[in-house]
């Protein structure tokens, strides 16, 4: 924070041009209370993972809806995307009741993400030096005909390594953090506190690494349009005051990198022909299994891998429209505005509801109308 504004106020142009052109979200502390607890107990001897829960016992790691599992199985089902989405995927009830096992910090959070259209997000953590991108929940093998039943507390001890629609775009996104890291990838050095797991790269994903459900990263790839990743900053939850100075120098052109990603993919925004803004507009790109939306304004932004895109804007009551975009190796993303005509669909519902949902008899010209047909004709307009 200190940093973003003296260098804004002192003409940075590099910062000047972020702060201007971004929305940036600072969040000090998810779980104030625990990093209270593990302040007080220091890190000497490993006690900092009291900070993992909340006053009330929660484990904020694990403590967003599921939305994985519930995508996976609705896929078995071949439900997805006709019945049930593959993007936005709405919490589940229960989990919203007010008896619900849910922290109050979870809660805030949640409603935070509904608030505001974030694009790209990172949460900050320590005792490892990585980064670790979705999915963290690791689905289950699927059983074979001849395999026994399985108890109700098995665990799969060779879960499947499920990757995103978005694997490309996470990996780069958390290349560009470790690579811009002074030490991140010199991972001869080994993990901190075992061997290295991010095949010399710095990156590794989570459910190859610490498998959990209910993850924030999860949770929010699969509930909002924001493509979140785990920065492990380094290996001392907390560092000895002589020691900041280098973690900062460590940490800072990644953060500085990682925020400009944001920039790069396409935006734009969807109207319809009278120039009004559409509301949550679905935004599909081509061999991209998982769609975005537009905010309140009609605006969307799609982080993309530099390629060329088949971009299709669709909405409720309009035609698609389908353009291509191309995607640029510079930081910039690329404008793809769409414009979207009436569609006469729900007019045919309506009428085809109204005739219970039968087929319309078509008026052959030339033959007169039968009295019946002449009313029916009649109700329908």
């Amino acid at each position: 924070m200190q940093f973003l504004c003296k260098e804004y106020q002192d003409g940075n142009p590099r910062v000047r041009g972020l702060v201007s052109d971004t929305r940036i979200h600072l969040v000090p502390s998810l779980n104030p209370d625990g990093y209270e607890l593990a302040h007080e107990a220091g890190s000497e001897l490993g006690n900092w993972a009291l900070g993992h829960w909340t006053e009330e016992g929660f484990d904020l790691f694990e403590n967003f809806p599921d939305l994985a599992s519930a995508l996976w199985a609705a896929e078995e089902r071949r439900l997805v995307p006709h019945q049930f989405p593959n993007h936005h995927i709405p919490i589940p009830e229960h989990y919203l009741s007010e008896d619900a096992a849910v922290a109050v910090e979870t809660r805030a959070v949640m409603a935070w993400m509904d608030k505001n259209p974030f694009v790209l997000g990172a949460n900050l953590q320590g005792g490892e030096k990585l980064v670790s991108f979705p999915f963290d929940t690791a689905r289950p093998s699927p059983p074979t005909p001849a395999a026994a039943p399985r108890p109700l507390d098995y665990e799969d001890e060779r879960p499947e390594l499920q990757e995103t629609p978005d694997h490309a775009v996470f990996r780069w996104l958390a290349i560009s953090y470790a690579s811009a890291h002074l030490s991140m990838a010199e991972t001869f050095r080994g993990g901190c506190h075992a061997q290295d797991v991010t095949d010399a790269m710095g990156i590794v994903q989570g459910a190859k690494w610490r498998p959990r459900a209910g993850s924030m990263n999860d949770f929010s790839y699969l509930h909002t349009n924001c493509l979140e990743l785990s920065v492990y900053l380094g290996c001392d939850k907390f560092p000895h005051e002589s020691e900041l100075q280098q973690e900062w120098e460590n940490n800072k052109e990644s953060l500085l990198t990682f925020m400009e990603q944001t920039h790069r993919g396409i935006k734009g925004v969807v109207t319809d022909q009278q120039g009004e803004p559409i509301a949550n507009a679905t935004i599909v790109v081509g061999g991209i299994n998982h769609n975005v939306r537009t905010a309140g304004g009609g605006d969307y932004w799609r982080i993309l891998n530099p390629g060329e895109y088949r971009v299709s804007a669709r909405a409720e009551g309009y035609n698609p429209s389908v353009k291509t975009c191309h995607v640029l190796y510079d930081i910039g993303a690329t404008q793809c505005n769409f414009v979207l005509s009436r569609s006469n669909w729900k007019r045919i519902r309506e009428i085809m509801a109204m005739n219970g949902n039968r087929p319309i008899r078509r008026v052959v010209p030339g033959r007169p109308m039968t009295p019946r047909e002449r009313l029916r004709l009649r109700l329908r307009l």
